[in-house]
């Protein structure tokens, strides 16, 4: 099992106090409001620690701004592709701007869950098996029939999430073959490929992982549960849909488990900094990792801050301490 994570601990470099730090929040994906939420939290929290901080939306007027005046590190709280593809990103990387969170490459990676899901299975890392169907290929061959062999190959029932994407937006749990179409159909509405997968029932958990400058550390698990049984965007950011508990209602052994999947998951997909890894703890207390996010939330209602929260740490204090590692690492 991971040790439990120490406090913030200074980092070579400006402390948090001398930074000037950039908030990026909002976009135009389809989780803009939750970026929004986030973005204002992130601020408030750099703000009560004593670090300058604004937030600006990622539109037309950043690059300029970015030019003329550029922070000592960004922190991104922008949701969906703009924010989890890799193509901010890079776009930092060319203005030299250091950011709080994985390279481009990596968050590529991780925002297609297909993809990803390839790379953990390779790394023996346990996740449910899948079927990825692009759009176009599901109208040439025959709806009818490729939903047929879908069901074939992986059962029933099954979750049909889009491929890219967060938030639960686009996502069912389908338990009858009849239920698949309507589905698949809201899924696209997303998404140009859907990822469908064998539902795995049990219990849903997710798992932090920070670094704080002495490696990738678990905090403690979250345990969620959706009053209608399945963590969709409603229950996610209404209140009084979903129950958290922090930690996990888990036994030792199976905590245990959990965070050193989570935390293989982090390894396997390059990342750095901080990480959400989504997975189900079945009925056998076996963890299968769902998907792994680069910019996790930061609502009131996220599940990185109730992680914090539950290890005991301050959520300004961490959040300082990685814009001051960010900010090293351009110096």
């Amino acid at each position: 099992m991971a040790d439990s994570p120490a406090a913030p601990t200074p980092v070579t470099g400006p402390t948090a106090d001398e930074l000037r730090v950039l908030v990026l929040a909002g976009g135009l994906s389809y989780e803009r409001d939750v970026s929004l939420r986030s973005g204002r939290r992130v601020l408030d929290a750099l703000r009560a620690v004593g670090v300058e901080a604004e937030l600006r939306d990622a539109d037309i007027a950043l690059l300029p701004a970015l030019t003329a005046d550029p922070p000592d590190a960004v922190v991104i709280a922008l949701h969906g592709a703009t924010g989890e593809d890799g193509s901010l990103r890079g776009v930092l990387d060319l203005c030299d701007v250091p950011y709080v969170g994985c390279d481009a490459r990596s968050s590529r990676l991780a925002w297609d869950k297909p993809s990803a899901k390839a790379v953990l299975r390779e790394a023996g890392i346990p996740t449910p098996d899948w079927v990825a169907l692009p759009h176009d290929r599901f109208s040439e061959l025959g709806a009818v029939a490729v939903l047929d062999r879908i069901v074939d190959r992986l059962g029933l029932p099954l979750m049909v999430k889009p491929a890219q994407g967060g938030s639960g937006l686009g996502a069912a749990v389908v338990r009858e073959a009849a239920s698949l179409p309507a589905a698949m159909v809201g899924c696209f509405a997303y998404d140009q490929t859907a990822l469908v997968e064998r539902y795995v029932p049990g219990m849903d958990v997710a798992v932090s992982v920070l670094d704080l400058g002495e490696g990738p550390r678990a905090l403690p698990p979250v345990e969620i549960v959706p009053r209608n049984g399945v963590y969709d965007y409603a229950a996610r950011y209404t209140a009084g849909r979903t129950t958290w508990h922090a930690p996990a209602r888990l036994d030792a052994a199976t905590t245990a488990q959990v965070t050193e999947v989570a935390l293989a998951a982090h390894t396997a997909l390059g990342l750095r900094d901080l990480s959400r890894v989504d997975l189900i703890v079945d009925a056998a207390g076996r963890p299968h990792v769902l998907e792994v996010n680069v910019s996790p939330g930061m609502t009131e209602t996220s599940l990185l801050p109730l992680a914090i929260q539950a290890a005991g740490l301050d959520f300004g204090r961490v959040l300082g301490t990685l814009v001051s590692r960010a900010a090293a690492r351009r110096r």
